[in-house]
């Protein structure tokens, strides 16, 4: 056992030994809820696209940082047999899938007549569609277990629209109907199925196009974000990854058990705005 997890206080491992599955997780927002669900005691199935050695590096270290096991699953959510496998996976490794972040996402820009039918089509299956296949297979092991926490990841823009998103716009609307429904067939089997709704988070395409505002136009890094999140969250900041993942484990944690069908913004108050 590291150093740092025996030092670590036994009340910041609310999750010990469940099992947490998490789509998208080999970076950005999924990567950091995977290294906080491990901190909570989690043992982590992590899914996503990175080579090998990503991939062993990053569960190399949550296992010796946070002394919980994980798996890697290279599942393409766009097929749901190979969801299918995953979970199985998932289950035959760890006895059961019990916290499910479903957390991967695709995204296309384009004005709506532009839009190829077959982004669309894909902007279906891995935002929307891989949730409801992740939750109709995870479901009747937490039904037997009479415990199990469902969290899908919304987005501000599943309370309001955006010009030339219109497939990132349904489909994380749609999402929080599914989270409703999920909530309504699970009442009282202490399950529960709740949306996170994060403003704009850091990602590798906001990391490069500040990169340009600060080089193009002579500016720091903190005016070029507060020139670019204008319009977004009145903080004028990023949401940290780190603080959605933390939300996410407190809704599977002691203190949330009464939350269910709920659509939590953590925005810096864009939706109130």
């Amino acid at each position: 056992m590291s150093q740092s997890l025996s030092a670590r206080s036994a009340s910041e491992r609310i999750l010990e030994g469940k099992c947490a599955l998490i789509t998208g997780s080999t970076q950005g927002l999924g990567l950091a809820a995977a290294r906080r669900f491990a901190a909570a005691g989690c043992h982590v199935v992590l899914s996503g696209f990175a080579d090998a050695g990503t991939i062993s590096a990053i569960r190399s270290g949550i296992e010796r940082e946070h002394g919980v096991r994980t798996l890697y699953c290279g599942a393409d959510l766009r097929c749901h047999q190979e969801i299918d496998e995953m979970v199985t996976e998932a289950r035959q490794t760890f006895g059961a899938v019990d916290i499910l972040v479903n957390n991967a996402v695709v995204r296309h820009s384009a004005p709506i007549e532009k839009l190829f039918p077959g982004e669309w089509e894909e902007a279906i299956a891995v935002n929307l569609s891989a949730a409801f296949h992740t939750i109709r297979l995870a479901l009747p092991v937490m039904r037997e277990r009479n415990w199990g926490r469902i969290i899908n990841v919304s987005s501000i823009y599943g309370f309001r629209a955006a010009p030339h998103r219109a497939a990132y716009v349904t489909t994380k609307t749609a999402l929080l109907g599914l989270t409703r429904a999920v909530a309504a067939e699970t009442f009282g089997q202490n399950i529960t199925c709740n949306a996170v709704c994060p403003g704009t988070v850091p990602t590798p395409v906001h990391e490069a196009k500040l990169g340009q505002m600060m080089t193009e136009q002579g500016i720091s890094r903190p005016e070029a974000e507060k020139q670019f999140l204008v319009g977004r969250q009145p903080t004028g900041r990023f949401i940290p990854g780190e603080d959605v993942a933390g939300l996410m484990v407190f809704l599977c944690g002691p203190g949330s058990r009464e939350i269910t069908g709920a659509a939590l913004p953590i925005d810096g108050g864009w939706s109130a705005a």
